[in-house]
């Protein structure tokens, strides 16, 4: 257990009062549903670029992937790089003009005016779903963490947290979350930055903790099996058998590349709303950019301590009901702040935590409330309502929401790790959605029962599998081509799986069916539609050049760990 100084009880205090207050704040500025809902559409690229950064951080990234790294090493630095720069990258340059002329609320909005009311009732509705329960899992960490390492009550701690992100969020919308997010982003680097520090110190540097890792590995492999490396991003992915999450490359080049990844930074509502929110195209193009240079510095905070962890916390296991929590993969970081923090810095490291878990449930709900309010009742229950009507129908939607969170917290615990239940998430809806989206905004043939199919078909495709595997009626070694698959392996392979059945049957689809006259595709689909420019301007603020400088470091880090 953590001892608790005043000094750290003050800080916590401290941290809820002062996102309260902003919350308090910032509702004198939200008097119309585009202010609540899409902060004004005002921002400007560096809050939109960080806050489409924040909103992913939540337990996913501080939790998950210490927890990740330490049981399959440096592998886990793919979500980071390949698996997210060249998705953030496509976005900006190529997607946010189309969002951003559309002038569409959400994601599905714009699949309704691309393929009509089908495609976006589906949309809609799977994602409602998605949120509340990928919401539950910062829920459940959260109360977890605060549960084992501080002896708080586990209902009580969700509660109360849970409220606190209700009421800013409430209050002020998505203006509130954003800013709320911007606050925890800033507090999650300092709160968790100490970690690697301390710990390369501790250790004796880079050559000591590769030395060290290596070793640790030597002593969990089994006798007369080759000891997996660790510390290798690409030179032991040849074959699944030698790396120790059991991937071929072709499952991370395609499965999270270019399906999973691309699927949820140009698709996920979550995090495409915030930029939505920029005041022109320049700063829609340029936000995910801005993002994109932070996004590749994070796994030295959430990385590097997970390799630390391994190296000098041997012995930690697998979740399962037969380990208390703090013996798990999943305890690795707050571990590690026991080890190094003083009294005061826990109290930063505590709220390091709890802003993650914070920033990632005001994400899900600020979401929620407008697909909900959108896509959902203004287009199907209520679409002739004031504006005034809708406002506070996104108010009450954000309590709705924050309440369905906490009874799908439970949920998680049906899962060994955090990271299988978001990737799996994932699978479901957003590598299917990506495929739809793709077609229909680079094919203008693209028809909209094809869309509308081929999204349904994709994610019963995802599910089937899912349940398939875990019932013993589908082999995993077929379905992720492995001898011995990983949980994420089939993961990955689930959503390729569900990317490509979607991409067939919509390509199929669409050949036996009537598409739309080019007229009513102008502004949604390239070839058709001028694409929007951000205007001459100095070579310094073109997006293009910002968006190769970050490619360019992308690949410099691939090779330097190779």
């Amino acid at each position: 257990m953590f001892q608790l100084h005043a000094v750290d009880l003050f800080i916590i205090i401290f941290y809820f009062a002062f996102v309260l207050g902003v919350g308090f704040y910032l509702k004198n500025f939200t008097k119309s549903g585009e202010d609540f809902f899409m902060a004004g559409r005002n921002q400007t690229a560096w809050i939109a670029g960080i806050s489409f950064i924040a909103a992913n951080m939540g337990a996913l990234e501080l939790m998950g992937w210490s927890s990740a790294t330490y049981q399959y090493g440096m592998l886990a630095v793919h979500w980071y790089w390949i698996g997210a720069i060249p998705a953030i990258l496509f976005l900006g340059i190529f997607m946010m003009p189309f969002y951003h002329v559309s002038k569409t609320h959400s994601v599905p909005g714009y699949l309704q005016l691309r393929f009509g009311e089908g495609s976006r009732a589906l949309a809609g509705v799977t994602f409602v779903v998605m949120t509340v329960l990928a919401s539950g899992i910062n829920m459940y960490s959260m109360g977890l963490v605060l549960e084992d390492f501080f002896g708080w009550d586990f209902d009580t701690s969700i509660w109360i947290t849970a409220m606190t992100v209700a009421a800013y969020v409430t209050m002020a919308g998505l203006t509130s979350a954003i800013f709320n997010e911007i606050v925890q982003f800033f507090l999650i680097w300092a709160g968790c930055l100490l970690i690697p520090i301390l710990g390369l110190i501790e250790i004796g540097g880079w050559d000591k903790l590769v030395e060290l890792v290596n070793r640790q590995s030597a002593a969990l492999a089994p006798a007369g099996a080759p000891v997996l490396d660790r510390m290798h991003i690409w030179s032991t992915m040849a074959t699944p058998e030698a790396n120790p999450m059991g991937m071929h490359w072709l499952g991370i080049v395609f499965g999270l590349c270019f399906v999973l990844s691309m699927g949820y930074w140009t698709t996920d509502y979550l995090v495409v709303q915030r930029v939505l929110t920029t005041k022109d195209i320049r700063s829609a193009k340029t936000a995910p950019i801005i993002g994109s240079f932070f996004k590749m510095a994070i796994p030295f905070i959430v990385i590097l301590p997970g390799l630390i962890g391994f190296a000098v916390i041997p012995g930690l296991l697998p979740e399962s009901p037969d380990i208390s929590a703090t013996q798990s993969y999943n305890a690795v970081l707050p571990l590690m702040m026991k080890r190094y923090f003083a009294p005061g810095m826990i109290g930063l490291g505590v709220i390091a935590l709890i802003a993650g878990f914070m920033s990632g449930m005001a994400g899900n709900v600020s979401a929620f409330a407008t697909v909900w309010t959108y896509d959902i009742y203004r287009s199907y229950i209520n679409k002739n309502a004031s504006d005034s009507h809708y406002l506070k129908l996104g108010r009450i939607s954000t309590v709705l929401g924050v309440l369905v969170s906490i009874a799908t917290t439970y949920i998680v615990k049906r899962f060994s790790s955090i990271m299988d239940y978001m990737q799996a998430l994932f699978s479901f809806f957003i590598a299917p959605l990506f495929a739809t989206v793709l077609l229909g905004m680079f094919w203008k043939r693209t028809t909209a029962k094809a869309g509308f199919w081929g999204l349904l078909l994709g994610m019963c495709t995802s599910v089937g599998i899912f349940f398939g595997v875990r019932a013993e009626i589908l082999d995993p070694r077929i379905v992720a081509f492995s001898a011995n698959p990983s949980t994420m392996a089939i993961n990955m392979w689930q959503a390729a799986w569900a990317f490509t059945v979607n991409l067939i049957a919509t390509v199929v689809i669409t050949f036996f069916t009537r598409p739309k006259p080019d007229s009513e595709l102008v502004g949604l689909v390239y070839g058709v539609s001028a694409v929007p420019h951000e205007g001459p301007s100095p070579w310094y603020r073109r997006p293009a050049m910002w968006a190769w400088l970050s490619f360019a470091i992308f690949l410099v880090l691939n090779i330097i760990f190779w």
